[in-house]
């Protein structure tokens, strides 16, 4: 090497501080759904609010944190596979989004912090022992949205007629259909209803069904939880616009799209305070010391305009109810 080039390379090394110069370690956060990559999207309520809590606990995107991504795409079957694949990518802690997810990191190891929102009891499915101490290396957030269908139904009964049918959307392919619908039945024969279950995974079952619906007359329609239907939101509400169907849904999300009638807890707090554990876990605390968050505030949403495109007057109960009235 020249003495002139040496020179150079020298200075160069001088004038560049060692903060500056040093590659910064980056934090990696493993994220595994059984949905689709639309639900975590920067702009996507969900992936804005981790983002946020993330954001609290000082970890900023692309400076000192990355995503490693395992989606599944409604095949829950892929999800041990997919876990597998992630733990071998040694992230410092795993987010998951679905039961069938949450189970499979679980699965996957016992070394790895596993964080997870759900809409079940985290004790009855198997996930922690404990809500105030979890179990190992496994904590995160319950909204329990597949607990609160009964009370969901039990809302809806004060806006449509009595003596009809009640229809159920599930999607076959989730784990949560059976059990979500063994409740729900209960729940509509409770109140002197039957309910008519109809099935989809994809955006052609989902108008298969609503035709369905729309054909058999329902006094109103439920959605079950279930990240390929949070995906096409938008989808449902205008399929409930154009076939005049009352239709109920789990999350506010829904409303805000342009649906009728939401009533579950809060789906973006709840995954800003998964982001905040995660943060939390990746400064180094441990998931056992963190307990499982629930909910502490269940939301009735209504939207006024969807009741007015479909002929509905919303009882003056129900609105005194509502949390959120969106004219």
């Amino acid at each position: 090497m020249r003495r002139r080039e040496f020179i150079t390379l020298l200075g160069g090394a001088i004038a560049c501080p060692v903060t500056v110069c040093a590659q910064q370690p980056m934090a990696v956060v493993g994220f595994l759904s059984g949905g689709q990559p639309e639900f975590f999207t920067p702009s996507s309520p969900p992936g804005a609010a981790l983002r946020d809590g993330l954001t609290e606990a000082g970890f900023f995107e692309g400076k000192n944190v990355i995503f490693e991504y395992r989606w599944a795409h409604g095949q829950f079957d892929r999800l041990p596979s997919l876990a597998a694949d992630l733990v071998g990518r040694s992230p410092g802690v795993i987010v998951t989004n679905t039961l069938p997810a949450a189970l499979a990191a679980k699965a996957a190891t016992t070394s790895i912090p596993v964080v997870f929102v759900i809409g079940e009891d985290p004790i009855k499915v198997g996930l922690v022992t404990s809500l105030n101490r979890p179990s190992a290396n496994v904590t995160g957030v319950t909204n329990f949205m597949n607990v609160l269908g009964a009370k969901r139904m039990e809302l809806a009964s004060e806006l449509v007629s009595q003596g009809q049918e009640l229809g159920l959307l599930v999607n076959h392919s989730n784990p949560n259909a059976e059990p979500d619908t063994v409740d729900l039945r209960a729940a509509a024969d409770a109140l002197g209803r039957r309910l008519v279950v109809l099935k989809a995974s994809s955006e052609t079952e989902v108008e298969a069904a609503f035709v369905t619906a729309a054909r058999r007359k329902v006094a109103a329609l439920f959605i079950n939880i279930d990240p390929f239907f949070f995906g096409h939101r938008q989808q449902f509400a205008l399929l409930a616009a154009r076939y005049r169907l009352p239709t109920i849904y789990p999350l506010r999300d829904f409303v805000s799209a342009g649906g009728l009638m939401s009533y579950g807890a809060n789906f973006a707090n709840a995954w800003r305070q998964c982001g905040l554990y995660a943060g939390k876990i990746l400064r180094g605390a441990k998931p056992a010391d963190l307990p499982v968050l629930q909910p502490t505030k269940i939301e009735l949403v209504i939207n006024l305009n969807a009741a007015r495109a479909l002929g509905l007057n919303i009882p003056p109960k129900l609105l005194a109810l509502a949390d959120d009235v969106i004219e």
